[in-house]
């Protein structure tokens, strides 16, 4: 199909997802749960045939490379991948991109709209595949790989098109412009305003939510009339191979040139990334990893607009609340989701050296404690159900980083390891929690990525929403929460931490965990603290990435009649 035929077919969603947009409310064209009546009876078997099929062989892409394959993926769950990639010749590969992107902006937003949005379905319909891909490069378990990294990140991805596609059509692509003259004859002149892309995009991947945040800044570059070269993080290339597949698959069958999307591999040992973003074809970069590279790329690719999401420190303050018993199950759930290799994951906990204040009078602090402490032992009594929710540890880093933690206060729960019952290899720990003074910031005022949580005994709830806060400006953080009986203070930390730039979830104690954020309601970060310079996603996401160039000419004079 042409691309206008794809965008007449995906024009209802699209508008849908605008709508969806503008109105925040509940609404996804993917469904999120693995069933059979949504994905078909032999999707499941189907998918995970196909992974299984990759395992130990090339991948094949047709795309500028050089040089021996490269590939060492390894299962968090205790198996090598054994798939090759070809690596990149980033001469020719850059090339290629910059010379499919004329007939790209030739298309118009509409068209690049429909595309994309094809581009969504056909990775939909391959979600248990990708379930399998991310599950076993970055050790989430099954479920959160197949919502996290399949119909969650379609939809962050089609949220972006959504956006992409607002902003480009918020003018008309032409015009005629008349001007009044008195009694002389009006000044006409005929308009057009094309959007075109800003050039080369650089997607970077991250080893624990490859799709998930590799989307947006994917489409968001792709709608808007850029190519895109996608970098996956060497530990976790297969699910983006994989997307790019896809894009590749959709562009040629729309007779586009399948060089907008491109894979470009690497290794560990020969990283590629920080030469691939200081070429000058590259003007737009998406980045998720570390504080330090994310620094490093925003200080020195001064050719591109960069977009990062980095380290940060995520607090949760506990004033009061009236069921002691919904807190402390909501907050062990999120405390051990995928082992806190999320993002949003909480870091530390704030609670009053005089206890909180509940519906049968005060818990003291220890009483707080021991309460967090039995949520998440009890939550993960069973290892069958513990290994559900925690999946396994993607990176050495990580494993270390426990270890090393257990030092920085009071151990009240110890790490431990869980055998998997259907990978008895698989590297699975539960949390570790201390407790340690507010005087220690030193041990809870950084991110300690994993399954690492500080209990912060400080004076009083002023105290600790003044430490939160601060933690929020000055190292960054993706999520906050609090617990309060009183709607007067609720109202003054929403105050405090908009000043402060981060999302704030209050009373969280049901179904809803701080941890997660649904495409078109839940902005993912700010932009306002050193997080993340950008939010998945708003209308700045989009609109640096693409330009309004005019042509202008004189109207022809009207034929005189016969």
């Amino acid at each position: 199909m042409t691309p206008r035929e794809l965008f007449e077919r995906h024009r209802p969603v699209l508008e849908a997802a605008v709508a969806a947009a503008r109105g925040r409310g509940y609404w996804s064209p993917f469904a999120e749960m693995p069933s059979p009546r949504s994905y078909g009876e032999t999707a499941a078997a189907d998918g995970e045939a196909a992974f299984r099929a990759r395992l130990g062989a090339p991948f094949a892409i047709a795309q500028p490379g050089t040089g021996a394959r490269v590939g060492a993926e390894r299962s968090p769950y205790g198996f090598d991948l054994g798939v090759t990639y070809p690596p990149p010749d980033v001469d020719a590969l850059l090339a290629a991109a910059r010379g499919a992107m004329p007939a790209w902006r030739r298309v118009g937003p509409d068209g690049r709209a429909g595309v994309c949005a094809e581009i969504l379905f056909r990775l939909n319909a391959r979600s248990f595949e990708i379930a399998q891909a991310v599950m076993h490069t970055t050790g989430q378990a099954f479920m959160m790989a197949f919502q996290a990294g399949g119909p969650h990140a379609q939809d962050r991805g089609l949220e972006a098109v959504a956006y992409g596609w607002k902003a480009m059509t918020d003018q008309v692509p032409a015009t005629r412009w008349e001007k009044p003259q008195g009694k002389n004859p009006p000044l006409v002149m005929d308009k057009t305003f094309e959007v075109t892309g800003r050039g080369v995009a650089l997607v970077i991947g991250c080893a624990t939510f490859p799709t998930w945040n590799g989307y947006p800044g994917l489409f968001a570059s792709l709608v808007t009339g850029n190519a895109v070269v996608v970098k996956p993080h060497p530990g976790a290339i297969l699910p983006l191979a994989i997307t790019v597949e896809v894009c590749r698959e959709v562009l040629a069958a729309a007779g586009l040139d399948p060089d907008l999307v491109t894979l470009a591999a690497d290794t560990a040992a020969a990283p590629i990334t920080a030469d691939l973003a200081l070429r000058p074809e590259v003007k737009l970069i998406d980045f998720t990893g570390s504080s330090a590279f994310g620094d490093w790329l925003e200080a020195n690719a001064r050719q591109a607009r960069v977009f990062t999401e980095k380290a940060g420190v995520n607090t949760v303050v506990i004033d009061s609340t009236d069921d002691p018993k919904g807190m402390t199950r909501n907050l062990a759930f999120s405390l051990s989701l995928y082992s806190g290799q999320m993002c949003t994951t909480p870091q530390a906990i704030f609670v009053p050296r005089d206890g909180i204040r509940t519906g049968d009078g005060t818990m003291g602090f220890d009483a707080v404690v021991t309460a967090l402490v039995r949520g998440v032992d009890g939550l993960l009594s069973d290892p069958a159900r513990a290994v559900e929710v925690l999946g396994a540890i993607q990176s050495d880093a990580t494993l270390d980083r426990i270890a090393g933690a257990a030092g920085l206060g009071t151990v009240v729960l110890a790490s431990r390891a869980v055998e998997h019952p259907a990978f008895p290899q698989a590297r699975v720990r539960t949390p570790l929690i201390l407790t340690v003074d507010a005087g220690d910031e030193a041990a809870y005022g950084e991110e300690r990525f994993g399954p690492v949580t500080f209990i912060v005994k400080v004076r009083d709830t002023a105290d600790a929403l003044d430490r939160a806060t601060r933690l929020a400006r000055t190292r960054g953080a993706l999520t906050a929460a609090l617990y309060t009986r009183d709607p007067a203070l609720a109202a003054s930390a929403r105050d405090a931490f908009v000043e402060a730039g981060v999302a704030l979830s209050v009373n969280l104690t049901g179904g809803v965990f701080v941890n997660q954020s649904a495409a078109f309601s839940d902005f993912h970060g700010t932009g306002a603290n050193p997080a993340c310079n950008a939010a998945l996603c708003d209308l700045d996401f989009v609109a640096g990435r693409f330009r309004v160039v005019q042509s202008r000419e004189p109207a022809a004079a009207a034929p005189a009649a016969a």
